[in-house]
């Protein structure tokens, strides 16, 4: 997946809110109850209502005190860099962590908060230094975890990511802001049921988190869930109003849905918010063409040219418009432009995939789609290009992984990546995430009965993971809506000893997972029917037919799908929903969005 490199504003303002727990300052934190005209007290205070000027001038007073000891000078040193922080200083910032951590060189919390303003600046490397150090003195700092690993996650060293965001959800499991961040490194890694897993537990764990709401969409899209994205997409906007940055993704997430008359709604509006949004011109720019609205699509793609000259994908947008209105030599230009100033944008491959296909020439163009969906797996536009030509997603070929399989269902491989497929099954095909190292050995497949006919469960082994005493096996249970043909979740089943409890009710199913967190997940259920009896009909009836591959030689007598509704797993007893829970009244919030 290609990675972005923020702006300075945009890095400041989204780590103000996934990491603001760890820029809070040590005062704030523990509601330190000093004297009335302590100097110190009051600016704690005036960083917590959000004033930060007046929390600098106050600290400022405070160390003009010559008997303060060197610790304590290190602390407010600390939160009045804080305070710089948030006034938008990060050069005085880093001036007082330095000088902090001079005079008290093993201040953990100093540390963490300076590698989150260099990870903020841009200096991942030098910040990932600090954020060890802080770790190295405060092993159970889960903030400083969650920092790292996001620090990682812009060296591209994803697996270590990973590690150290769950270490920081195992330090806090209510926290929203590692569990979005390893949605992220799993999104990074080509797993997106994996981060819509973590962006569910975020959302739910912070249900304001618009970040998460936001990634989450981005995940769905990747797996061609267009209507659950915009859904997501719906949530976010009610939370930040104001941000046209989400329209725009919502507009995108429209033309997906191929509803392209939402979508320049939704691009207008992003347009109105912010006048000046090359994202926002060339995207309308892009649906006006899609509607045939070439005057319309020329005005917007010229607009977001004037604004960035440098936009490759206003031009490969703009040649996709030339080519829309019979204009091909013309695109071919502008084409050429986009890929001498960013041949790697899966825009700029699709539209020289469009230009080669109007010049009728299928291979180039089956090669360049297959480039764009490399990069950008949920553009929908280059999988339609493929689609019209015949051409499978990619060049790589796919291979049966023997050894794997059970029963009629396979593993095959595409790269680096499996999937489960079997003829009784011709639309699914089903992707096996691995969480460790090794490969999906296929362990059972089982058809639930009613009331949840049309659901199956595929479980199949994730691979080894490091433990607390050497390394683990795990098994992952994907759930399959077998009548709408989509796997609706990937669950983490074992991990060593530790088991999985899932509890099927009429309309949901609850996982509590091998790390400790609750997911949930709405099902059908279908409706019991009563049949009369029969005089002289034998015992017995229709009962649905199991496959004969419903229990894992591996396993003992437990799997989640013979599981009675309710029923314990060994010792772990899931607590039962109160009646006062079923019976919850629905917030403003649930009203709207159903």
């Amino acid at each position: 997946m290609r990675r972005h490199a923020p702006t300075f504003s945009s890095t400041i303002a989204a780590a103000a809110l996934l990491l603001a727990f760890a820029l809070v300052s040590p005062a704030a934190q523990s509601g330190e109850t000093a004297a009335p005209d302590s100097k110190i007290a009051q600016a704690a205070q005036q960083l917590v209502h959000g004033n930060p000027s007046q929390a600098i001038a106050d600290y400022t007073e405070a160390l003009k005190d010559t008997g303060l000891a060197n610790d304590k000078r290190a602390s407010i040193l600390n939160d009045r860099a804080v305070a710089y922080v948030r006034a938008g200083q990060p050069k005085l910032a880093i001036e007082d962590y330095n000088r902090a951590l001079e005079l008290f060189a093993e201040y953990p919390a100093a540390y963490n908060n300076r590698g989150n303003l260099l990870l903020a600046l841009g200096q991942p490397a030098e910040a990932l230094k600090d954020f060890d150090r802080a770790i190295l003195l405060s092993p159970e700092y889960a903030a400083a975890y969650s920092n790292r690993a996001n620090a990682r996650l812009k060296l591209e060293q994803d697996a270590d990511a990973i590690a150290d965001f769950t270490r920081a959800i195992a330090l806090m499991p209510s926290s929203a802001a590692p569990l979005s961040g390893r949605g992220l490194a799993y999104l990074a890694t080509d797993k997106p049921h994996a981060a819509i897993r973590d962006f569910s537990r975020a959302v739910n764990a912070d249900t304001r988190f618009a970040s998460a709401y936001r990634n989450r969409a981005d995940a769905r899209l990747s797996i061609g869930q267009s209507e659950d994205a915009i859904e997501d997409l719906s949530r976010a906007i009610a939370f930040d109003m104001n941000n046209s940055e989400i329209y725009v993704r919502r507009g995108y997430a429209y033309l997906s849905a191929n509803n392209t008359a939402s979508a320049i709604k939704d691009f207008s509006r992003a347009i109105e918010l912010d006048p000046r949004s090359v994202a926002a011109y060339q995207a309308r720019g892009l649906a006006n063409g899609i509607a045939d609205a070439f005057d319309d699509a020329y005005a917007d793609l010229n607009r977001a040219i004037e604004l960035d000259p440098r936009s490759a994908i206003a031009f490969a947008f703009r040649a996709f418009v030339y080519k829309q209105n019979a204009q091909i030599d013309i695109g071919q230009r502008d084409v050429e432009t986009a890929v001498k100033l960013d041949a790697d944008a899966a825009e700029t491959a699709w539209a020289r995939g469009e230009l080669a296909e109007a010049r009728g020439q299928a291979d180039a163009a089956v090669t360049d789609y297959q480039k764009a969906l490399k990069i950008k797996p949920s553009w929908r536009l280059a999988n339609d290009g493929l689609t019209r030509l015949g051409a499978a997603l990619s060049d790589a070929d796919e291979h049966e992984v023997p050894g794997l399989g059970i029963g009629t269902w396979i593993v095959v491989a595409r790269g680096t990546q499996y999937f489960a497929t079997s003829p009784d099954y011709p639309t699914l095909r089903i992707p096996l995430e691995m969480i460790g190292e090794g490969k999906p050995k296929l362990l059972a497949w089982d058809l639930k009965e009613p009331p949840h006919a049309g659901y199956g469960l595929l479980r199949f082994a994730g691979g080894r993971v490091a433990g607390k005493t050497g390394p683990e096996e795990t098994e992952l249970v994907a759930i399959v809506d077998i009548e709408q043909a989509k796997v609706l979740a990937i669950q983490p089943d074992r991990q060593g000893a530790r088991v999985a409890s899932w509890v099927w009710e009429a309309d949901r199913v609850q996982i509590a997972s091998v790390d400790g967190v609750t997911d949930e997940f709405a099902v059908r259920s279908e409706k019991p029917v009563v049949v009369p009896p029969v005089a002289g009909a034998g015992g017995g009836g229709n009962a649905q037919r199991r496959s004969a591959q419903s229990a894992s030689p591996s396993s003992g007598a437990w799997s989640p799908w013979d599981q009675p509704m309710g029923a314990p797993r060994g010792d772990q007893r899931p607590a039962k929903r109160s009646a006062q829970q079923k019976q919850k009244p629905k917030t403003l919030f649930e009203l709207l969005f159903n």
